[in-house]
């Protein structure tokens, strides 16, 4: 401090010296102002470098110079200014270094006086309180040895009374045992506390065995002590915390001894990890095995609460029945015990079930069910959802927990084996030869064996395990049914179903003889169930369902009707089996899950979608079939098409689109290639029309067997997501039968030569002078094609049934593109007369006349469309103009040839014009 005042005196002198000088004030602060604002910034920064930068490339001497002076003036005008604030604040700065003196001197005194404080009463603990506290002590120690003795003796006492206590009922000398036990209680009053104690250790033992194994007899017993101790409402609380240890620790156990069991060691590495983590190590060889025991484990934990629950309302009612007849003493305290116990006990089943729902999450999403095969997922699905039945009937939980940790799981697996499904399918079709799969004439998809919960399950029911036989009409719930003795969740070594498909013909073409039994058997329809004469549908008539049917009436059919010699069996391949197949298990999946019912359900429909899809690529697609304008593909079934080929084709093959595209490629497959074996292009085979019908067909079997399932996905579908399933059956299974058009059109247009019939018709002389009494060739060799297309129509029949629908689409399109091209050919004709016409004519009634004894259509198809074009020549002028409007089915060069040809002969030039300019307008919204 010395220094720093020597400091201050010198700092005085200079700022003295500098006040002295002769200023003036508005000056100096004008200077102050005119420094830099840089200068005044707290942040360091070199002051000469500052100012060498700002130097001007040129340096002036004189300029310099001028700048340093007034730098100078600056520095000097601040120094001045710092010396005056310090000269004013130096009184005060004076006055504070005097208190902080001062400050400094009490502080020494009273640290002197501490010191001497301490040492005084270290002297007083030594020579007082150490030897008096001492004496207390020993005091206290005393007292209560002698409690002590005398508890011993009181105790000992205890032990004698005891032992006299039996003496003296052997005696029989009742008053002085009971004079006994009351002294013994008044001795032993004093011990009553420690005894308690031990009491409701034991008993809280005692509880807790409760929970896992519910014994009637032991519950009764700790009741009544509780009772007794009047610690009712404390016992309660006790068992709800029992109860979720003993969740906690079953499944902690029973997953430890399965983790322990697959790593082969009993390291303690395990039973430290949390029971997350330790779910994460269960192999999936194991994991089935351990859910099952999980879900036993806590069966037997939710059964002992349940039967708790029982007890109660079982004593409640005896006990309110009692408190009837007796005193009302007591009442209202048991009654308000009793109504804690009841709301305890309810609220318990949730708080229980949320406890078990959780644990079980916990090892549901512990491993990644997409490596399991179908059936194991399925089993694990089984045994969830019956532990979701569990639930709702323990307390009418959803278990929305279980739900949507199961539905994770479900869409996760259900994506990637429907992905696997599905190029399976692509590798079915395109191995596929379309040959007929020999099933029996009274087949069901209700006899395969994945359709086989549908039977089991008739009622809604949560759960496709099989159910008990129950003689009584009310729902035994599944508490009661194992109350007493075994397990819900006990695997069966049964799994599989015992009985055996039998869906197989026993061989592919059943001999006459078996021929003649099968119709026989249809007189009498007594080994076709019920269900199969209300469900299946006629593969003849399409959709009536099977009836009695006679030798006679079978023998008495028409010709066209090409299945006389087949037994009426569905016609389906092994593909459509397989589809079948397929579609049971993820109904399966669907009835076990509800919530992902939409997701399998749109993937069902993706597996009709592609079947049908394949179909038309193989045998349909014909770019030349719209060009007709007979409405073969109606608009439906090419949105359909459409809409198909967009969300399910992949139709970039070969390529690497980027990665925007990759997603969108995952949900999609490639379009199916049929298979080099199948011919289509041979005539003796009619154009591969045996595999035509068998696919054709075999797509109307399976959009059959979907509309026999609708009510059974509509049951399951949520509300919101039903008008998919419906837009799905409207505009996608019902085209099904819509195929058979364009795919018979490609056979009808090749059976035919209809070029051939052209080039002779064109050979004809139209413009003769009289009556023709003879028809032209061309009509004989038109029949003697259709007579050929008869025959080889009935080769094919021999290899595979043609339902009556098919027969008649085909010969409808053979008949229609014959009636369309004798037209054509009439519209070719150069010149004509009235003769000529009335040849045509002849012609046209010639070929109906034997056309229809090959064929049982009736009315013969477009039969009015040569008709009319016939009788049009004798039209007038003004009725030609109004038939040409009205008749918009012809094609220009038809309607062209009519008014040139026919009323060219007897109309004039302006005239014509005017009816060519008729056609003309037809045309043009057409173009």
């Amino acid at each position: 401090s010395h220094s720093f005042q020597i400091l201050i005196k010198c700092l005085e002198e200079e700022f003295r010296e500098l006040r002295e000088q002769p200023s003036d004030p508005q000056a100096e602060q004008e200077l102050i102002n005119s420094i830099e604002q840089v200068y005044f910034s707290t942040d360091s920064f070199d002051i000469v470098k500052y100012e060498l930068e700002k130097l001007p490339p040129v340096l002036n001497l004189q300029e310099l110079e001028e700048y340093r002076d007034k730098l100078k003036q600056q520095q000097a005008a601040v120094s001045k200014k710092v010396a005056d604030l310090i000269l004013e604040k130096q009184p005060a700065y004076v006055k504070e270094l005097e208190r902080v003196t001062s400050l400094q001197t009490g502080l020494q005194l009273a640290a002197v006086i501490c010191t001497n404080g301490r040492r005084h009463l270290n002297i007083a603990k030594e020579g007082f309180t150490q030897a008096s506290l001492g004496l207390l002590a020993n005091q206290r120690k005393r007292q209560l040895l002698i409690g002590l003795l005398k508890s011993l003796r009181t105790i000992k006492t205890l032990q004698r009374t005891d032992v006299r206590l039996s003496e003296m009922l052997e005696e029989e000398d009742y008053p002085g045992a009971i004079q006994l036990c009351l002294e013994c209680q008044k001795a032993a009053s004093n011990i009553k506390i420690v005894k308690l104690t031990l009491l409701s250790e034991q008993l809280d033992v005692a509880l807790s065995k409760i929970c896992k194994n519910f014994d009637i007899n032991h519950y009764t017993k700790v009741q009544q002590a509780y009772r007794l101790l009047g610690k009712t409402q404390t016992a309660m609380d006790q068992l709800h915390m029992h109860f979720t240890q003993a969740i906690h620790n079953t499944v902690f156990q029973v997953v430890l001894g399965y983790v322990e069991l697959c790593s082969g060691n009993t390291d303690t590495k395990f039973q430290k990890l949390q029971y997350k983590d330790l779910c994460t190590h269960v192999t999936p060889d194991s994991y089935i095995p351990c859910l099952a025991d999980l879900c036993k484990a806590l069966w037997e934990v939710m059964l002992s609460y349940y039967r708790t629950m029982e007890w109660h309302e079982k004593h409640d009612n005896e006990d309110t029945t009692s408190a009837s007849e007796g005193s009302n003493i007591g009442t209202e305290e048991t009654n308000f015990d009793r109504g804690y116990i009841k709301k305890k006990l309810e609220h318990g089943l949730t708080r229980i079930w949320q406890d078990v729902q959780l644990k079980v999450k916990t090892y549901l999403l512990g491993t990644d069910l997409s490596i399991f095969k179908y059936d194991d997922f399925i089993f694990v699905l089984d045994i969830i959802s019956r532990l979701m039945q569990v639930g709702e009937e323990f307390c009418g939980s959803k278990s929305e927990v279980l739900q949507e940790s199961i539905r994770k799981q479900s869409v996760n697996y259900f994506k990637n084996y429907h992905r696997t499904r599905l190029d399976e399918l692509r590798m079915f079709l395109e191995n596929e030869t379309w040959e007929l799969c020999p099933v029996k004439s009274n087949f069901s998809i209700l006899q395969l064996h994945e359709f086989k919960f549908m039977e089991q399950s008739r009622s809604p029911s949560v759960s496709p395990s099989k159910q008990p036989a129950s003689t009584s009409s009310k729902t035994v719930t599944l508490f009661e049914q194992y109350c007493s003795d075994g397990n819900p969740f006990e695997i069966q070594a049964n799994h599989k179903d015992e009985e055996t498909e039998d869906v197989l013909a026993s061989n592919g073409y059943e001999s006459d003889e078996q021929e003649k039994s099968a119709y026989q058997e249809y007189d009498s329809d007594s080994d076709v169930p019920e269900e199969l004469k209300r469900d299946y549908v006629d593969e003849q008539t399409g959709d009536a369902p099977v009836k009695s049917v006679s030798r006679e009436t079978l023998k008495s059919r028409k010709k066209s009707d090409y299945s006389l010699n087949k037994v009426n069996a569905p016609i389906l391949t092994n593909t459509t089996l397989n589809v079948i197949r397929l579609v049971g298990k993820y109904m399966q999946m669907m009835n076990i899950l509800k919530p992902i019912a939409f997701d399998v359900i749109h993937f069902m429909s993706q597996l009709f979608d592609y079947y049908l899809y394949a179909i038309y690529t193989f045998f349909g697609r014909n770019d030349s079939l719209e060009s007709t304008g007979l409405g073969l593909s109606s608009s439906r079934l090419r949105t359909t098409l459409n809409r198909i080929q967009e969300s399910l084709i992949d139709m970039v093959s070969g390529s690497r689109p980027g990665p925007k595209f990759a997603e969108e490629r995952k949900e999609k497959v490639p379009s199916p290639h049929l298979s080099h074996l199948v011919v289509l292009t041979s005539g003796d085979t009619l154009y591969g029309l045996a595999e035509r019908v068998v696919a054709t067909e075999s797509l109307v079997f399976l959009a059959e067997q979907f509309e026999f399932l609708q009510p059974h996905l509509d049951a399951v579908m949520p509300a919101v997501k039903k008008p998919f399933l419906q837009q799905f059956y409207s505009q996608t299974v019902s085209t099904a039968s819509e195929l058979r058009k364009p795919i018979y059109w490609i056979v009808a247009g090749k059976a035919i030569d209809y070029e051939q019939m052209l080039l002779l018709m064109a050979n004809v002389k139209w413009d003769v002078k009289e009556i023709m009494s003879q028809h032209n060739i061309y009509v004989d060799a038109l029949l003697k094609e259709f007579e050929q297309f008869n025959r080889r129509l009935n080769e094919v029949s021999k290899r595979v049934r043609i339902p009556l629908p098919v027969s008649n689409i085909l010969w409808e399109h053979c008949i229609r593109l014959a009636n369309r091209t004798i037209v054509e050919g009439y519209a070719n004709v150069k010149k004509c007369s009235n003769e000529g016409r009335a040849l045509m004519q002849l012609d046209f009634q010639q070929f109906l006349m034997k056309l229809e004894k090959l064929t049982d259509i009736r009315p013969i198809p477009d039969k009015e469309f040569v008709e009319t074009y016939i009788k049009a020549y004798y039209l007038t002028e003004n009725d030609m103009e109004r038939w040409i409007k009205e008749h918009r089915e012809y094609s220009t060069k038809q309607l062209t040839n009519l008014v040139n040809v026919c009323l060219g002969s007897h109309i004039n030039k302006k005239a014509r014009q005017k009816l060519l300019a008729a056609i003309d307008d037809i045309d043009r919204p057409k173009r």
